[in-house]
Formats: structure tokens, C-alpha cells, sequence
């Protein structure tokens, strides 16, 4: 069986169990991969490629998504005489694909959340 894309025990731990606060969290980590994620190109100088990875690395980190950290700090090596843009390109193609791992399964949560919301809502009867 593969490997939840997050950890939720270490979520838990982080947020000590308060679903509106990892409902923040996982907010805050859509903006973070959104904005950087587009840095992360094959052709971009060290400096935006390896702040693009470590910030995503950090931010993956802090909710539990370890696959997608461990892409990124790959990501992070590759500068200088150890960058190619082919090397580049497929650490790239990893990154995304563990985000989008990553993304889908908040967006599962959110959703199941809105779900269990839902059915705990007082409902108002009609006359």
C-alpha cells in the first residue's frame, strides 16, 4: 500500500487536532506551492530554482508531506556543475507530481470536511 501524501498523525501533532486550523494550514500551503512552484523551471538560475525548492521542501515539511519534501531538498542539489537541464526537468516532473498528490489529497479533505459540516448543521424544519 503507498504512503498517504500526508502524515496526518504529524498534522494532528502540529495542529493539535483543531480541523479549522489545519483547514488554515492547508491553505496557507496552497499559496506557498502556487506562488513557488512556478519557479521551479528547468532553465531558471540557481538562486530562484534552489528558492523554490527549499521553500516548498519547508512548507511540505510542516504539514506532513514528506514525499514531496524529499523531492524538493533532490531539487535543492541540483546547481551548478550538478545542474543539467534534463537532470532539472525530471527532479521537476517529480516535484509537481508529488504535489499534485499532495493537493489532491487536501482537496479530498476539505471536501470531506464540508461534508461532515454539513450533516452536523441543525436543520431548520418547515412549518
Amino acid at each position: 500500500m503507498a504512503a498517504m501524501p500526508v502524515d496526518l498523525e504529524h498534522l494532528n501533532q502540529y495542529t493539535a487536532g483543531d480541523a479549522a486550523l489545519q483547514a488554515e494550514v492547508f491553505g496557507l500551503f496552497r499559496e506557498q506551492a502556487a506562488m513557488w512552484v512556478r519557479l521551479l523551471e528547468p532553465k531558471a538560475d540557481d538562486d530562484a530554482w534552489t528558492s523554490a525548492a527549499h521553500t516548498i521542501k519547508g512548507s511540505a515539511r510542516g504539514i506532513g508531506a514528506f514525499a514531496l519534501a524529499d523531492a524538493c531538498a533532490t531539487a535543492e542539489l541540483l546547481v551548478g556543475a550538478a545542474s543539467t537541464p534534463v537532470r532539472r526537468s525530471l527532479v521537476a516532473q517529480t516535484v509537481r507530481a508529488r504535489l499534485d498528490e499532495v493537493l489532491s489529497f487536501i482537496d479530498a479533505a476539505d471536501y470531506k470536511a464540508t461534508v461532515a459540516g454539513l450533516k452536523s448543521a441543525p436543520r431548520e424544519s418547515g412549518a
